[in-house]
C-alpha cells in the first residue's frame, strides 16, 4: 500500500458531510444546495444530438491522442480566444477527460523524487483545489501553499516564497480565474511567474476551467497562453494549460478537456497517458467538437450567470463582506463568526447548503485563509439562487 495515501485529507465535501450530520433542517424551507461547484444549467440541445449521432464510435478503442478533428477544433478555439497566432494541434494539444483527472495525472509524470534527499515541492494557491494536493502528495512531493487574501486581492504572492524554497520547487499550481475568489492572474503576475520558472526550472500547470464564465464580454480573462505569447514566449516553454467543457458548455458528465502548451512536455505526457488508459471515448470527442466549435450557447451561458450575479450581490449586506468576483460562479463571503458553525446553524435554520472556506484551505503562513469564509456556488435557478441569499440575509441579521 502506497503509504502516502494516509496523507490525503478527506474531501470537502466528505468534511462537510460530518459536520451537518445531525442537523435537522426547518422543514418550513425547500432545500438549497449551493455547496459544491456543479454546473445546473441545461446541456444545449446541439451537443447532445452531436452524441446521439456518433454512438458508432462506441465499438471502437479510441486513441489517446484523440482525433485530429478534436485536436484541430481546440487549437482553433484557443486562437480565436487567446488571439495566438498559432497552436499546433499535433504537438501542443492533447485530449483529457476533463481537467481534473489530468490535473493530478500531471504531478505524476513531472514530480521527480531522490532517495535520501529533501522531498520536491509543488506549490499550490491557498485556498485551493484539493487534487493540488492530493497530486502532490502522491507523487511524493510536499506541498507549499501560499495564501491569498483579501488584504493583497486574493492573488497568489509569488514573490513572498523565499529562495530556498524555489530551489526545491518542480510544479506550481495556478488555479486562474481562482476557486473560490475568481481572481484572474494579471499580466505582471505571469511575467514574474515566468521568471521565476526560468530561474529555478519548475513547471506551471495552469488550471483554467472557469475561464468563460465572466460578466463583460469586452472583458475575457488573460490565459496562461495568451500571457506568455504576449510576453514574448510563443513556444509556451514549461507551461501546461488545463481547461474543460464542463462549466463553459454545461456537461460536466461528459468529462471533457484539454491540456495545451509546451510540445516538450505534451509529448511524455502522451506517453504516460497511453499507460494510463486515459483515452476520451470517440462519441465523446465527435460532441466535443462540436462544443468547441459554437459560442452561442457559451454566450448565452454567462448571461444567465451575470443575472445571478446582479441579483444576489445587493443581498449580501454587513455584517457579510464580498465582492463581485472577475469570473467563476463562486461568491467568496466573509463571515462574522467561525464558518463551520455559521454553515451548520444556516443549514438548521434556513435549509441551505453552503460550504465552509476553510475546508478549501490549509493552515500556512501562521493562518487558514479560507477560515471566516464561506463559498456560495450560484448554479441554482435564478430564483433559487435569489431565496436562498435573501434567507441568508435574514440569518446574518443576528450577528449585526
Amino acid at each position: 500500500m502506497n503509504s502516502n495515501l494516509a496523507k490525503l485529507q478527506p474531501y470537502p465535501f466528505e468534511k462537510l458531510r460530518v459536520l451537518f450530520d445531525g442537523v435537522n433542517p426547518d422543514s418550513a424551507y425547500q432545500r438549497i444546495e449551493l455547496h459544491i461547484g456543479e454546473p445546473k444549467h441545461p446541456t444545449p440541445e446541439f451537443i447532445k444530438r452531436a452524441m446521439i449521432g456518433a454512438m458508432a464510435g462506441l465499438a471502437q478503442y479510441p486513441a489517446t491522442a484523440g482525433t485530429p478533428a478534436l485536436r484541430e477544433a481546440i487549437a482553433q478555439w484557443l486562437q480565436r480566444r487567446y488571439h495566438l497566432p498559432k497552436v499546433d494541434p499535433a504537438t501542443q494539444i492533447l485530449p483529457i477527460n476533463g481537467s481534473r483527472e489530468a490535473l493530478f495525472a500531471i504531478a505524476q509524470l513531472l514530480v521527480e523524487t531522490r532517495l535520501g534527499g529533501e522531498p520536491p515541492l509543488v506549490i499550490s494557491p491557498n485556498p485551493f483545489y484539493q487534487i493540488y494536493e492530493g497530486a502532490a502528495l502522491l507523487a511524493g512531493a510536499e506541498p507549499y501553499f501560499v495564501n491569498a487574501i483579501a488584504e493583497n486581492g486574493f492573488a497568489t504572492d509569488y514573490g513572498a516564497v523565499p529562495d530556498d524554497v524555489w530551489r526545491r520547487v518542480q510544479l506550481v499550481f495556478t488555479c486562474s480565474p481562482g476557486n473560490p475568489s475568481g481572481r484572474v492572474m494579471t499580466l505582471a503576475d505571469w511575467k514574474l511567474l515566468f521568471e521565476l520558472s526560468d530561474r529555478y526550472g519548475f513547471v506551471i500547470a495552469s488550471d483554467e476551467c472557469y475561464s468563460e464564465l465572466y460578466f463583460d464580454e469586452t472583458l475575457p480573462p488573460l490565459g496562461g497562453l495568451e500571457a506568455a505569447n504576449r510576453l514574448g514566449r510563443p513556444d509556451f516553454s514549461k507551461l501546461l494549460v488545463f481547461s474543460s467543457l464542463s462549466k463553459r458548455s454545461n456537461v460536466p458528465g461528459m468529462r471533457s478537456g484539454f491540456v495545451a502548451g509546451d510540445a516538450r512536455l505534451i509529448k511524455p505526457f502522451l506517453l504516460y497517458r497511453t499507460y494510463h488508459g486515459s483515452a476520451m471515448s470517440a462519441t465523446v470527442q465527435t460532441a466535443s467538437v462540436a462544443a468547441w466549435n459554437d459560442e452561442t450557447h457559451v454566450v448565452e451561458n454567462r448571461r444567465i450567470y451575470a443575472a445571478k450575479f446582479k441579483a444576489v450581490r445587493p443581498l449580501i449586506q454587513p455584517p457579510l463582506v464580498t465582492t463581485v468576483p472577475e469570473a467563476g460562479f463562486y461568491f467568496w463571503v466573509r463571515t462574522p463568526i467561525e464558518d463551520t458553525r455559521f454553515a451548520r446553524d444556516f443549514l438548521e435554520a434556513y435549509n441551505v447548503t453552503v460550504l465552509p472556506g476553510s475546508f478549501l484551505a490549509r493552515e500556512a503562513q501562521g493562518s487558514n485563509p479560507g477560515r471566516n469564509h464561506i463559498r456560495l456556488a450560484l448554479v441554482a435557478p435564478i430564483d433559487e439562487c435569489v431565496e436562498a441569499a435573501q434567507r441568508l440575509g435574514r440569518f446574518a441579521e443576528r450577528y449585526r
